[in-house]
Formats: C-alpha cells, sequence, structure tokens
C-alpha cells in the first residue's frame, strides 16, 4: 500500500477528478487461519484472540477477535470508534460503566474515549467477533490513541 503524507503545498495538486484505483490486493483469505505479522504479538499483548484484516483501507480497519470460555479483556479506551458484531457466542460489555449484554447476531457500538471492556459469560462456548474501527483515518491524522487501565 502506498503511504502518502501531504502538506499544504499540495493543495493546488487536488484533482478536478475522481480516479478509479484499485489496489493489488483485495482479498484476503481465511482470515482466521493464517495470521499475519504481528497477530500473534497482538494476540499475546491484549491477552486474547487478534487477527487483523490485512486489506489496503485507507479510513477503515477490520479485526476478528475472540475471547475463551469465561475470559474478558483489559479496560481500555481509543480515540477512535469501534463497532462490534457478535458472529458466535455471548457475553456483554461494560462501555463507560454501562454493562450490556449482547449474543449471536448482535452488533455493539464503542464510542470514542470511552473506557471499555468485553467479557465471555459461557463456561463452554467461545465468542467470535467482528470488529470495524477508523482508526486508520485517524492514524494518518496523527490523533489515534489508545490507552489501557
Amino acid at each position: 500500500m502506498k503511504n502518502n503524507t501531504y502538506s499544504s503545498k499540495d493543495f493546488s495538486t487536488i484533482s478536478a477528478k475522481l480516479i478509479a484505483e484499485t489496489p493489488e490486493k483485495l482479498i484476503h483469505r481465511d482470515v482466521l487461519k493464517a495470521s499475519i505479522d504481528g497477530d500473534i504479538d497482538l494476540s499475546k499483548q491484549r491477552n486474547h484472540l487478534v487477527r487483523v484484516v490485512d486489506l489496503p483501507s485507507k479510513t477503515i480497519s477490520m479485526t476478528i477477535g475472540g475471547l475463551s470460555p469465561m475470559q474478558s479483556t483489559r479496560e481500555h479506551r481509543h480515540s477512535y470508534e469501534t463497532m462490534i458484531y457478535i458472529i458466535e457466542g455471548e457475553g456483554g460489555s461494560i462501555i463507560n460503566n454501562n454493562k450490556i449484554y449482547w449474543k449471536k447476531g448482535d452488533a455493539i457500538y464503542i464510542p470514542v474515549w470511552a473506557f471499555h471492556s468485553h467479557f465471555n459469560s459461557s463456561k463452554a462456548n467461545e465468542v467470535l467477533y467482528l470488529a470495524t474501527e477508523n482508526a486508520p483515518l485517524l492514524q494518518s491524522l496523527g490523533v489515534a490513541l489508545r490507552e489501557e487501565k
């Protein structure tokens, strides 16, 4: 992926028309089975399954996460929005001291800079979820932050 940075001097080079660009990579196969560099480290750092969907988006990111039975994430917050779709399992989240419960088929929203954590309430079944975030957009602006308690 080409990584461009722009400054005020580039203002006059803005095109008057859109040009459709097709990146070389359009598919990331077997996201859960084939990890990319950093997935294993990120899973260890976060203490739960994290698989990054490796596609060349400039504004949104997607990850697949998982929680083992009775597992929870550490409380954290970030400057980007997150929407999470629950693929399998059931559990809950604490978002700015609000406890919500979710199950397969539900979607939840994590607001900007809200402290939150997620937990699997099952003693037997895994949780699998899909998370989308606008982190790449904020990273390109230099304002993406993440903090753990």
